[in-house]
């Protein structure tokens, strides 16, 4: 028996131009993403080629390895966009937040509300993918009681979660919200983390979305998800990113 391929669609067909992809690595040469102001560019515009217009771009903020303070992000900001309008890109609108992982570097931040939202108080928030950190309750408690919003980046990769579901409920009840990363959904990160997404889809338990880029073998993995089924399944999570125009 032959089995036919799905039929690819262009990703226009999914984003349009009230979608903000708000994870993503564009901001050159502070983390494992874009290495260059030219490799910034080369990869918005390659995604502005999909129909993505609009970036809350998310650089790592992580202990010692990424140790990005919030007045370094801006001012990186600051030159992909004069760059961006140098070059004639000025459809593509771009803002800077960041991926905090959730350690004792960020709690401090936190109490100096030294925090980059993604807009009004939501931020975007990450584990270890080892392990949990011993205090995350805790952790979330007091982001919450400082008055930001968590979304967990990527539940969907925690392989210590796949087993016992309850955690990701468990998390939501918490106050998390949660992003998928759209990567996912195709053979980035393995068989495991693409079934606990689907599941985690058809749970409803997802509110946002975003690519969470690095670099241009991430774009050719991005294009296999052009089809009309996970056009169906992610629809409303696309549309739920449009909050953050």
């Amino acid at each position: 028996m032959f089995f036919l391929k799905e039929k690819r669609i262009p990703l226009t067909e999914i984003f349009n131009e009230t979608f903000v992809d708000i994870h993503s690595h564009l901001l050159p040469g502070i983390d494992d993403g874009a290495k260059d102001i030219e490799d910034s560019i080369a990869l918005i515009t390659k995604m502005r080629s999909f129909g993505i217009q609009n970036f809350i771009t998310t650089p790592h903020v992580l202990g010692d390895v990424y140790p990005n303070s919030s007045e370094l992000i801006l001012s990186k900001l600051k030159e992909v966009q004069k760059e961006l309008i140098n070059r004639g890109y000025e459809d593509i609108r771009i803002n800077a937040s960041a991926e905090y992982m959730m350690d004792e570097q960020f709690v401090a931040r936190l109490e100096k509300n030294d925090i980059l939202p993604l807009k009004d108080n939501l931020i975007l928030v990450e584990m270890s993918y080892f392990n949990a950190p011993y205090n995350l309750y805790d952790i979330l408690f007091e982001i919450q009681l400082k008055g930001y919003k968590p979304i967990l980046a990527h539940p969907e990769r925690y392989n210590f979660y796949h087993n016992d579901f309850e955690n990701f409920y468990k998390l939501k009840k918490a106050g998390c919200l949660f992003q998928l990363n759209l990567l996912s959904l195709t053979e980035q990160y393995g068989l495991g983390v693409k079934k606990t997404g689907e599941k985690l889809m058809k749970e409803n338990l997802y509110d946002f979305v975003g690519t969470d880029t690095h670099h241009k073998r991430h774009l050719k993995l991005l294009e296999t998800i052009g089809t009309k089924k996970i056009k169906k399944n992610i629809i409303d999570l696309v549309l739920n990113n449009s909050k953050f125009l």
